[in-house]
C-alpha cells in the first residue's frame, strides 16, 4: 500500500519534529515547509493526501493559504491548526471550506486521529460496516424465518433498507450480493406471509395493518388542525428507500414529526390504490358508489381522473365537517411552478392534496427509454435519480417556501415499485389487462409458485368483470411474459421497475408528517 503523503505548512516547524518523526515512524510520509509561499509551490508539484496548516505565519496567512489550495484542488483534505479559538476564525474557515481544525497545542493522537480520519476512513467505515451486517445477516435471517405480523414485517424490512443504504457505500461487492440475496428471500417469504393473510384483513379490518383506504380515516383527517393549513403530498410510485434519501433533503428545512408505514392494496397499482386513499373506499365500493366514475381495467379511458371528486366525497362522508380542500395534480415541470406561483392562495385551505406523478413517470420511462435505462440501471442508480429530480423539482421550492411557514407537511404515496428479473409464463384471452405484475381474466393459465390467485376477486374487495374472473399476482420478483414473443419481452422488461404485485417495496408504504422548525 503507497504511503499516505502528508504536506505541514507551519512558520515554527521546528518545534514539531517529534511530530513529524512520530508519524514517519509510523508509515507515513511527511513534507514540511515553514510559509505559506512555499506550500503553494509544493502543492503545485508533489501530490498529497492530507495537508496541515498553521494559521497565523508570516506572508500568506493559513486561511489566504487554504483558499489558493482549494482553487487547485479541492478534493484535497485541509486542516488549520491555529492557537485562535475566536468563533469568527472558525466560521471563516468552516467558509473557505477548511475540512477540519485543530487548536494548538497538539498532541501526538490528535494528529493521528485526523489523519486517519481522512485517509482511512473509507477503508475503516468499510471494515466495520460489513462486519456490522455479517452478524445482522443472521439476525434477519433468524426473524424474518419466525412467524412476523405486519408490524413487523415493516420492521424487517426497514431494516433491510438500511443496511442496503448502508452498503451502497462500499466497494464490497460479496456484502452487495449477499444482501441482495437476504431481500429475495424475505419477498419469498413475505409473498406467503401476504398470500396466507390479505382476504383476512379485508374482511376483519380491525386485525389489519392500516390499508390503503383507511389511510385519509386513520392518519390524515385526526391530524387535521383548523389553525394550521395541511400539505398532502403524494408521490406517486414512491418506495420507503426513495423517501429516505429525499428525506434528508426535507429535513433540512422541517422536523420529522413522525414516520410510519402503511400498507397498499392489491392490485400495487395506481388505479387501484390511489383511487383507494382518495375515495376511503376499496374498488368494490367504489364501483358500486361510483358506477359512473370507476373504471375497471377494461374499460377505455384514464382510471384516475376522479380523484378530486372521490376526495370530495370522502371528506363529506368520514370527516363529516365542512373544511376549505383542494386537489392538485402535478403532471409537468410547467404545472410544478403553477403551483409554485399559487402556493399563497392555498394557505386558505384546511387541506391541500398535491399529487405529484414524477416518479412512476420514472419508473415508466426507465421502462421505454433507452438512455434512462442506462442512468437507472440498479437500485443505488434508481435511487440517485430520484435524488436528482426532487433536489431539482418546483416541488422542493414549494416545501422550502411552506418551511417559512406555521403548516404541517405530509409525504406518501400511493405504491412503490420492485425490479423485475424472473419472468413467469402466463396465458389469457385478449381482454386480460397488461400489466407485467398481476393479471385479471377468465381462463387464465399461469405457474401456480409464481403467484397469488384469488380465486373470488369480492373476497379481496375488488370488481369481478365476469362470472369466472379471478385474480393473479406476481410474488417476489416475478414479471407476467405472455409464451408468444417470449424472448423478445424478457430482454426488453427484464430488470425494469414495475408495480401491481406482491413484494415488500411495492406493499409497505412510507408515511411521513413534518411540522416547520
Amino acid at each position: 500500500m503507497a504511503k499516505t503523503h502528508i504536506l505541514w505548512a507551519d512558520d515554527e516547524i521546528e518545534f514539531l519534529r517529534p511530530h513529524i518523526l512520530l508519524l514517519e515512524e509510523r508509515g507515513y510520509k511527511v513534507k514540511t515547509v515553514n510559509n505559506g509561499n512555499d506550500a503553494v509551490e509544493n502543492f503545485k508539484n508533489e501530490p498529497f493526501d492530507l495537508v496541515f496548516l498553521d494559521e497565523n505565519m508570516p506572508g500568506l496567512t493559513g486561511l489566504e493559504t487554504l483558499s489558493i489550495l482549494k482553487s487547485i484542488n479541492p478534493s484535497i483534505p485541509t486542516v488549520l491548526v491555529t492557537k485562535n479559538e475566536e468563533e469568527h476564525l472558525m466560521e471563516d474557515a468552516i467558509g473557505a471550506k477548511i475540512d477540519d481544525y485543530l487548536i494548538k497545542p497538539v498532541n501526538p493522537k490528535q494528529i493521528l486521529l485526523t489523519i486517519k480520519k481522512f485517509t482511512e476512513n473509507k477503508r475503516l467505515v468499510s471494515e466495520k460496516t460489513s462486519m456490522a451486517y455479517q452478524q445482522e445477516f443472521r439476525n434477519l435471517g433468524s426473524i424474518m424465518n419466525n412467524d412476523l405480523d405486519y408490524t413487523e414485517w415493516v420492521d424487517a424490512y426497514k431494516k433491510l433498507i438500511y443496511w442496503e443504504l448502508s452498503l451502497e457505500k462500499l466497494e464490497d461487492e460479496s456484502m452487495h450480493e449477499i444482501l441482495t440475496m437476504q431481500k429475495s428471500e424475505a419477498n419469498t417469504l413475505f409473498s406467503k406471509y401476504i398470500e396466507k393473510n390479505y382476504t383476512s384483513w379485508i374482511a376483519n379490518p380491525d386485525e389489519a395493518p392500516i390499508l390503503s383506504h383507511q389511510l385519509f380515516k386513520k392518519k390524515v383527517f385526526p391530524s387535521l388542525q383548523e389553525d394550521k393549513p395541511t400539505f398532502f403530498f403524494l408521490i406517486d410510485n414512491l418506495r420507503y428507500d426513495q423517501w429516505k434519501i429525499i428525506n434528508d433533503v426535507i429535513t433540512d428545512y422541517f422536523r420529522l414529526e413522525e414516520e410510519t408505514s402503511y400498507y397498499s392494496i392489491l392490485p400495487t397499482a395506481t388505479q387501484y390504490a390511489r383511487n383507494a386513499i382518495f375515495s376511503g373506499l376499496t374498488p368494490l365500493e367504489m364501483e358500486k358508489r361510483f358506477p359512473d366514475l370507476w373504471q375497471n381495467d377494461e374499460d377505455e379511458g384514464g382510471k384516475n381522473l376522479h380523484e378530486d371528486k372521490f376526495l370530495a366525497d370522502q371528506i363529506k362522508r368520514l370527516y363529516r365537517r365542512d373544511i376549505k380542500h383542494s386537489y392538485t395534480k402535478v403532471l409537468t415541470l410547467d404545472q410544478g411552478k403553477d403551483v409554485f406561483d399559487n402556493i399563497n392562495n392555498l394557505m386558505q385551505n384546511n387541506l391541500n392534496v398535491l399529487v405529484y406523478n414524477f416518479v412512476d413517470m420514472l419508473s415508466h420511462a426507465r421502462t421505454d427509454v433507452a438512455m434512462i435505462r442506462e442512468l437507472a440501471n440498479d437500485e443505488a442508480a434508481y435511487r440517485s435519480l430520484t435524488l436528482s429530480w426532487f433536489e431539482h423539482t418546483p416541488l422542493l421550492d414549494v416545501l422550502k417556501w411552506l418551511a417559512q411557514r406555521q403548516v404541517r407537511v405530509i409525504v406518501t404515496t400511493d405504491h412503490g415499485t420492485i425490479r423485475v428479473k424472473k419472468p413467469s409464463k402466463i396465458i389469457g384471452d385478449r381482454n386480460t389487462n397488461t400489466n407485467l405484475r398481476y393479471k385479471q381474466g377468465k381462463n387464465l393459465n399461469y405457474v401456480g409458485k409464481d403467484v397469488f390467485m384469488i380465486k373470488n376477486p369480492h373476497e379481496a374487495q375488488l370488481p369481478k368483470l365476469h362470472m369466472s374472473s379471478t385474480f393473479v399476482f406476481a410474488k417476489d420478483d416475478y414479471y407476467f411474459v405472455y409464451p408468444n414473443n417470449y424472448n423478445q419481452f424478457v430482454n426488453y422488461y427484464n430488470g425494469t421497475f414495475q408495480h401491481g404485485g406482491i413484494s415488500l417495496e411495492e406493499m409497505i408504504i412510507p408515511y411521513a408528517t413534518y411540522t416547520t422548525k
